[in-house]
């Protein structure tokens, strides 16, 4: 099939990869010049584990090539995916200009029939009413479906290639069928393709993403409680995710969730709520609580180290507001950093991935290390931030002789509290009485 994707980003360039993996000829579109040139040369802008071996591959068997010529693209292709981001605006809803105005010229384009597909996230409602004001831009016929993507970052390509699910938000079953044929390599394990009304897919996308968040704030919100009462949220997370009700997934105390998709969504799904006058207890509950956890390890510091702070050295671990990714949007550990800059310290950081994106945000106002051992030396407390492999079975006796003072703060519970307090270290994790 003859497919063109709008928009190069994290979702565009997944999407446009993966189905040129699938033997179709993909054009991906962006207006960014420079991006398209890096791109036909198989250099990607961002880190996704197994993305820039398949964008290499596909462009060397000519499945797979980018342009910033969209109407070219049009012409030459059947299905066109749309994959512009989405970030809310002022109100807190999303800003669907960009989106809008690429459909736009998309059906300006349109050498006749296509199928339009808005992959990216948008407010319930939104594929039917742009589908009938945009009707009257053109003569020729068009479908609009919506097609939410369910990709996390770190683990996209596997994602795509092996999805849960397939949701296809259209009312013409013969374009759907058309959507349902393309994604049919993807789910010969037997997952589902899933075809309803336009306003439930995108409401779909919205909910997966607010229940995954809700877990996530869920956890956070008893681990705040064991602390005091002297519970252990290791305890309490393996009694309650037993219960094959409520699994494993998402239930792991922590700094709270970040990235590009989770906080946004939550405030655009808020955002809706208020337009209809539904005051969305919980969905409000939520975000309370995760803008309360991303401040936990400052207060864990400052208790700790009282008015003493400003002359000391801390080192932070991970900088990504997950592992296996460069993405730093709405990362807990740019918060902890610029809280920790306020009261004049020096900060050190070290992150596999993320080190470059950080700089954008900081400069030189911190010390990057390419090491993380380098960048424990001398450090006064070290933050742990992000789970990468890396950090979790590190020579703690190195870490020992490095730093200054053995003092760690875990926010992820990476380690074992009891081990830290017996190989000599002051510990603080998430959830875990103080005394071990």
């Amino acid at each position: 099939m003859k497919i063109a994707v709008v928009g190069t980003g994290y979702v565009g360039l997944t999407v446009a990869t993966c189905l040129a993996e699938s033997g179709n000829n993909v054009i991906g579109v962006d207006v960014d010049s420079e991006k398209i040139t890096k791109l036909n040369e198989g250099k990607i802008p961002i880190y996704e584990p197994g993305l820039q071996e398949l964008v290499v591959s596909n462009l060397a068997s000519k499945r797979l090539r980018f342009t910033t010529e969209l109407r070219e693209a049009v012409d030459e292709s059947f299905v066109i995916f749309i994959t512009i981001g989405t970030p809310n605006d002022e109100t807190g809803g999303a800003d669907l200009d960009s989106l809008e105005n690429t459909i736009r010229e998309v059906i300006t384009s349109m050498p006749d029939y296509r199928i339009i597909v808005i992959k990216s996230t948008v407010p319930v409602g939104t594929t039917r009413r742009l589908k009938n004001q945009l009707a009257s831009l053109t003569d020729k016929k068009f479908d609009l479906i919506n097609n939410p993507e369910f990709l996390k970052e770190g683990y996209a390509v596997e994602d795509f290639l092996r999805p849960d699910r397939i949701i296809i938000g259209s009312d013409n079953p013969q374009a759907a069928a058309v959507l349902e044929e393309l994604y049919a390599p993807f789910v010969r394990n037997g997952k589902p393709i899933i075809v309803m009304d336009p306003a439930s897919s995108e409401m779909t996308k919205y909910a997966a993403n607010a229940m995954l968040s809700t877990k996530i704030s869920f956890i956070n919100e008893i681990a705040n409680l064991c602390e005091l009462t002297g519970g252990n949220i290791d305890s309490v997370r393996k009694g309650i995710c037993s219960d094959v009700r409520i699994g494993y997934q998402f239930l792991y105390p922590g700094l709270g969730f970040g990235g590009s998709c989770f906080p946004k969504d939550m405030q655009a799904l808020i955002h809706l709520a208020k337009e209809h006058n539904y005051p969305a207890w919980l969905l409000n509950a939520v975000v309370q609580v995760n803008e309360y956890q991303k401040m936990i390890l400052q207060r864990k510091i400052k208790k700790y180290f009282g008015e003493q702070i400003g002359d000391k050295v801390f080192a932070i671990w991970g900088l990504a507001f997950k592992p296996r990714t460069d993405d730093v949007r709405e990362s807990p550990a740019l918060t902890l950093i610029a809280d920790l800059l306020a009261y004049n310290v020096k900060i050190r950081v070290h992150d596999p991935r993320a080190m470059e994106n950080t700089k954008k945000v900081f400069g030189s106002r911190i010390e990057y290390c390419s090491d993380m051992y380098e960048a424990i030396s001398g450090a006064d407390a070290l933050c742990v931030v992000t789970e990468w492999n890396e950090f979790r079975n590190p020579d703690y006796y190195k870490m020992r002789t490095l730093m200054k003072t053995p003092v760690i703060f875990d926010g992820r519970n990476v380690y074992n509290a009891e081990k830290m307090r017996q190989l000599g270290f002051d510990y603080f994790g998430i959830g875990r009485p103080i005394d071990g």
